[in-house]
This record gives structure tokens, sequence and C-alpha cells, in this order.
């Protein structure tokens, strides 16, 4: 059984960071079920195991070293993040094609507000084309980023996980090269013009979360 918490008002980081740890544990003990935990925090910069020094521009919010693979990221109120505690010594120990059904999990929800999330390789989290804006200088679409992906195993237990801009503030991006790529941008919903909100984002998550992992057997 996959437990779902949504966790009211805004959650600290380090409250978060301490809360999975101590789940994941459990987890892996046999004594707690996996969660899917929906948080939105204060606006914050992480930075994963990759961030390089050079990519924090302008440390106007708080900065905390996340454990997480992946570089640096902001998290701020108007983004969905989606901490993933889940057993892969039942589910599979195959980090690849967890991030992968991470990211197809991402796309199915998106899709269900006629939003095509796409996934590029070399760039881990999922990407939405805009052809509606000027391209790049060398001709190509831009695509902007709407979701993040970044995560970490305990004997196989996952924590941290995905953030899914809804509407947060995009200009909070600017104090960082976001996930250390150039060039691209970053979106949300709202800024796709799709006038929802977090609940609705929950509701899709949940329908869609089958999909990619299916229930396991006790």
């Amino acid at each position: 059984m996959t437990e779902w918490i949504t966790a009211p008002g805004l959650t600290e980081y380090d409250e978060a960071v301490a809360f999975m740890e101590a789940r994941a544990a459990a987890i892996h003990a046999g004594e707690a079920d996996e969660l899917i935990w929906l948080v939105e925090h204060p606006p914050l910069y992480t930075a994963g195991t990759s961030a390089k020094e050079a990519d924090l521009l302008d440390a106007r919010f708080p900065v905390h070293a996340a454990g997480r693979g992946g570089q640096y990221t902001y998290h701020g109120p108007g983004q969905r993040i989606v901490y993933v505690m889940l057993d892969l010594n039942r589910r599979g120990r195959d980090i690849r094609a967890f991030v992968a059904a991470l990211e197809n999990w991402v796309i199915d929800a998106l899709s269900e507000f006629n939003v095509t999330g796409e996934i590029r390789d070399g760039r881990v989290g999922v990407w939405v084309a805009r052809p509606d804006k000027a391209p790049l200088l060398d001709g190509s679409t831009r695509e902007d980023k709407i979701a993040a992906i970044g995560v970490k195993l305990r004997k196989w237990v996952s924590f941290h996980g995905i953030s899914i801009n809804v509407e947060p503030d995009l200009t909070h991006y600017a104090g960082i090269v976001p996930c250390g790529i150039s060039g691209h941008g970053v979106t949300s919903l709202v800024d796709l013009g799709h006038p929802v909100g977090l609940g609705d984002l929950d509701a899709a998550l949940m329908q869609t979360f089958p999909n990619s992992f299916p229930p396991i057997s006790d």
C-alpha cells in the first residue's frame, strides 16, 4: 500500500528532510507503508550533489545542501513538491527505470491539463516546447522546464523526488542556473495558460500514479 499525505501550509526544508529520512528508514524496516508526500516550501534554493558554485548567481533565498542527485533548483510557494518514498527492493533495483517512471508519471499528470511534457537525453526532468517564443541562437525551438527530478536512495528506499511548477514566481529562478542548463527557461501550468491550483494537480497525480507505479502485493 502507498500512503498519500498532503502537508498543510509551507513546510521548512530541514524539517522535510528529517521526516523523509525517518520515514525511509521505517519503510526499509517494514514498519511503515510507502509514502507520497505532497509539500509546499517557502522560497529557497537546493544544491544537489552535482551543483557547481558558479551556478548560484544570487543567493537571495536560503541555500540548502540537498544530498539528492542533480544541481541547483528552486522551491517556493505555488510549486508542488512530490516527495516519493518508495521501496525499490520490491519494485526493482533499477535507478534509471525508476527515474524514467517518475518522468512518465509527470507527463501523464500534465496530459490531464492538455500539456505535452517531454523528456530530453542528457536533461533530467520534464520539458515543454515553446514555439510561441523566440528560438534559441542556433534556431532550435526553445523549451521550458516545468518539472525537476532529483532523488536519493538509501538501502534502496527512495526519498526526495519531484517539483512541478503550478504557479510559482518564475522570477525567483533568476538567482540560479536551474539544473545547470543555460539557454532554456522555466515555465508553469499557469504560465502556459492553464488556471489550475495545487489541488487540481494533486488529483491528476493521484489518478495517474498507478500507470507508472502499479500496486505491489504485501
